[in-house]
């Protein structure tokens, strides 16, 4: 299984999830202006998650939506052609 696998499933959801909001904690905790640049770089991640969209998707031509992504990559795994 690739790394883009991975990150376009339901557990790499969850995990995107998790790390947006660990990073955004971690910078908000730290309390200075590089603290404050690493939580607004969390909401990336976690925005994507909450919203089932795979940033890395058209990176390996495939769709954007969680969704869709999962689909397409199943289908490419039965035929063969992944």
């Amino acid at each position: 299984m690739k790394p883009v696998d991975v990150i376009g499933s339901q557990p790499g959801r969850v995990l995107r999830v998790v790390v947006g909001s660990a990073v955004i904690g971690w910078g908000l905790r730290r309390g200075d202006s590089r603290g404050r640049a690493f939580a607004a770089a969390g909401v990336v991640p976690l925005a994507a998650g909450a919203a089932d969209v795979c940033l890395l998707g058209p990176l390996v031509h495939g769709p954007l939506r969680g969704k869709a992504f999962r689909q397409q990559r199943a289908q490419r795994r039965a035929t063969g052609r992944l």
